[in-house]
């Protein structure tokens, strides 16, 4: 096996066999090798491989000012200087192993040889790609700062990324396919081989107000450039219209269906998934994907077909693994992606060998999602929202590891650039599943950001992770890693560098949400306690007081970091088209990278406060005002021995039941999730409302005290509350004990009160569990609760 600081460099090419190049008996270079000289020597062939070369030589040129002289194997060596570089790509002898590559760094006198030898032609491409990671580049210098003498070939057959022309991305919709073929050299260069297009007519608006040019257009011209380079071309189609039994739209569909594909120059793969988006049942949607597949080899006679079970109910799935067992031959195999009520080892104990299962990983949300992040803070999730800037290497390099050896594979779910960090790391981790995070963002630091500041820029990545572990108001690592990026500013190679600017940005906003958290948090506990003192200033002084702190701005400090928020955004659109803002930038939706937008959300109680205030002033008379301030003081203590939970505040559900740890769950199936709703304080809900716990189709949410007294009867008070699309509930006390049968949620938020039969609590310990309707399919979301008391009666 390789060693990661190999992995961390690759270099390919392709030349006729003809090339001269020392033999393996010569000697290797130990120092850094100078290539701001070196001539390549590559065949003058068409095809992948020229775009391969062109690229090594545009590529340097672009980041160094150095224009490499290219010369062909026929060539006579003589005029080249014999203290020159020369970096020879050709086809490594007898090799095998589809995409691999062989480098080699040889010296002989005075004259020294890179050899890039690649297996096949994508072999060239991704050894060019080692190499330009390898080297540390600077205006007027090419090194190599390591001899290289490695063979190497990937893990994982498919690494591809979904890359989707429409109005929901955070970013494409406003690119050229000049910015779409960088894109695709980029994710080249790390060992990307398969891009997936998800086709014009989707779950979307058919255009954008951002595009430079129509969706069809630029579509196919993708895939001419994935041509171009040699890489896949698949084509995401689901399959959206309304009725698939009846026979006339069955005909609308395969028209529709053959009018497109029939424009590709090359289809390697049709992806369908069964929901998410699309609503067909399996035994609708297999009699149509089998016509589907006989019009798709009429075009391109190898493209693969596959399928996915997403968003099945329970009796759909049965459906779909019976359809599998009678072994269809048109179908290639099933993928694997986000709102699958089967987990990925249960579909792959359940899905015929025959069929492969490529995994569809949602690489770009924090909540809401496939891989949410765990125990997130909820001013992080109020502030940055669903889809922020988010690089999280040691999340991902755990979740592809935990899923890897049941997978053929993936192409990742990605909405835009927000995600660039993941691609990178997806990407290599597909190619050597060994190879630490760690050297994968030195890699990404030291060719897309600055050769030098390689190491500090992979750490401060790693920072930005772990600035978002634990509460934000003790994580002093939050603006430790701003304080790190701060530093880097103003170096040559940073300046107007996109990825530079949304790390800085994420940074930023990550110290200006724990300004504010804690600010905000400090000035509600003052109102708090001003509001206790009621009792002996009067309510309405008291209601004055905390009014007046609670309206106090923002110190400088953090006004400053909002103000470089603004700045960084506007940069970020400028050199990439990031959409961080609906009105400013045209994204499509604040949930969609939009959180610019919600810079100024409230972190606390604020207007909820505010409200009651002006509902209590209105009271006839003092000890009636007295009353409902005193509510709002002990609101999580309302006797001495109660027991609340914030549920949803990771830092306050100390009777959740979590369930699995994260390492063995991290797509949380078996794990309660920390939720935030789509609302915010601003809204006039109290933040205790807006958080909240759930699980996922069938799993129970638990709550479980112990050391409670038995001689005691019990209240608990509960709030539902959470998403607008809320499912009933049951709620049972120590697994037989019904507390209420399946109910709906009056309104939402809605605060209920419901006796403990004393039998439940007898034994001195409670175990709650809330369940939803079972079998049900989608996302498996919709049972939540943001709020429990659990209060001995006098």
């Amino acid at each position: 096996m390789l060693s990661p600081r190999h992995w961390a460099a690759v270099v390919l090419a392709t030349v006729a066999a003809a090339v001269s190049y020392p033999t393996p008996g010569a000697a290797q270079t130990v120092s850094p090798l100078d290539l701001s000289a070196a001539v390549v020597v590559a065949p003058r062939v068409q095809g992948p491989e020229a775009a391969a070369v062109d690229m090594l030589v545009d590529e340097v040129r672009k980041r160094t000012g150095i224009a490499w002289s290219q010369v062909s194997p026929s060539q006579d060596p003589a005029p080249m200087d014999d203290a020159a570089v020369r970096i020879v790509i050709t086809h490594a002898a007898g090799a095998t192993k589809p995409e691999g590559y062989s480098l080699r760094t040889e010296s002989h006198g005075r004259q020294t040889t890179l050899v890039i030898a690649g297996n096949d032609s994508r072999g060239v491409l991704f050894g060019i790609g080692h190499v330009l990671r390898t080297l540390s580049m600077t205006p007027g210098h090419v090194v190599l700062d390591h001899p290289l003498n490695l063979s190497t070939s990937p893990a994982q057959p498919v690494r591809g990324h979904q890359i989707g022309y429409r109005f929901k991305n955070n970013t494409y919709d406003a690119w050229t396919l000049a910015q779409f073929e960088q894109h695709i050299r980029d994710l080249a260069v790390f060992g990307t081989n398969a891009i997936q297009l998800i086709a014009p007519a989707s779950d979307d608006e058919p255009t954008s107000p951002l595009f430079p040019a129509p969706a069809l257009d630029t579509t196919l011209g993708i895939a001419r450039l994935l041509d171009k380079y040699g890489l896949d071309c698949d084509l995401y189609y689901p399959e959206m219209r309304d009725n698939y039994a009846d026979p006339a739209t069955v005909d609308q569909e395969l028209a529709a269906f053959e009018d497109l594909i029939r424009r590709f120059p090359h289809i390697h793969a049709l992806y369908v998934p069964g929901g998410d988006p699309g609503h067909t049942p399996p035994t609708l949607l297999f009699p149509l994907l089998e016509r589907e597949a006989r019009i798709l080899r009429r075009y391109h006679p190898a493209a693969q077909l596959w399928v996915s079970a997403q968003g099945f109910d329970q009796a759909h799935y049965e459906d779909f693994y019976r359809l599998l067992a009678q072994h269809p031959d048109w179908l290639t195999g099933v993928f694997f992606g986000p709102q699958s009520r089967d987990s990925l080892p249960v579909q792959r104990a359940r899905v015929p060998r025959v069929y492969p299962i490529q995994f569809y990983p949602d690489i770009g949300h924090t909540l809401h999602a496939q891989f949410p992040v765990p125990r997130w803070d909820p001013a992080f999730a109020l502030l940055e929202g669903r889809e922020p800037v988010n690089p999280r290497p040691e999340a991902q390099t755990l979740i592809f590891r935990h899923f890897a050896g049941l997978t053929a594979g993936f192409v990742t779910y990605s909405e835009g650039v927000n995600d660039d960090v993941n691609k990178a790391l997806w990407t290599r981790l597909g190619w050597d599943p060994t190879t630490r995070p760690e050297d994968i963002l030195r890699d990404y630091a030291r060719y897309f950001l600055d050769a030098g500041a390689g190491d500090r820029l992979a750490a401060l990545i790693m920072g930005l992770e772990r600035s978002w572990v634990g509460a934000i108001k003790d994580n002093g690592g939050v603006d430790a890693t701003l304080q790190g990026f701060q530093a880097l500013v103003g170096l040559p190679a940073l300046t107007d560098n996109w990825r530079f600017e949304s790390l800085l940005y994420r940074a930023y906003y990550d110290a200006y949400a724990r300004a504010r958290a804690t600010a905000e948090g400090s000035r509600e506990a003052q109102a708090l306690a001003l509001l206790g003192q009621a009792p002996a200033r009067g309510s309405l002084d008291a209601m004055a007081a905390a009014s007046a702190t609670l309206a106090q701005p923002d110190g400088a400090e953090t006004s400053h970091l909002r103000d470089k928020l603004f700045d960084l955004a506007g940069r970020l659109y400028a050199h990439v088209g990031l959409q961080l803002s609906v009105s400013r930038y045209g994204a499509s939706g604040i949930e969609r990278g939009a959180n610019l937008d919600r810079v100024d959300t409230s972190l606390n109680d604020r207007v909820w406060l505010t409200r009651q205030f002006e509902d209590i002033t209105r009271l006839p008379d003092e000890a009636a005002r007295q009353k409902r301030l005193a509510e709002i003081v002990a609101w999580a203590q309302p006797t001495p021995d109660s027991l609340y939970d914030d549920l949803g505040d990771p830092q306050r559900e100390p009777h959740l039941v979590r369930g699995r740890d994260y390492a063995q769950d991290p797509e949380l199936y078996d794990s309660a999730i920390d939720g935030i709703a789509d609302k915010i304080p601003d809204d006039g809900w109290r933040l205790s409302c807006i958080t909240y716990a759930e699980t996922l189709y069938e799993r129970p949410i638990h709550l479980r005290y112990r050391h409670l007294d038995p001689s005691r009867p019990y209240t608990l008070r509960v709030t539902y509350a959470g998403e607008d699309y809320a499912l009933p509930m049951r709620l049972v006390a120590n697994g037989h004990i019904e507390i209420h049968p399946p109910l709906g949620r009056p309104r939402n938020p809605s605060t209920l009160e419901f006796d403990i039969p004393q039998a439940a609590t007898r034994g001195g310990t409670l175990d709650l569990e809330w369940t939803r309707p079972p079998g049900m399919g989608g996302s498996g979301r919709g049972h939540q609760v943001a709020e429990t008391w659990l209060i001995p009666k006098p």
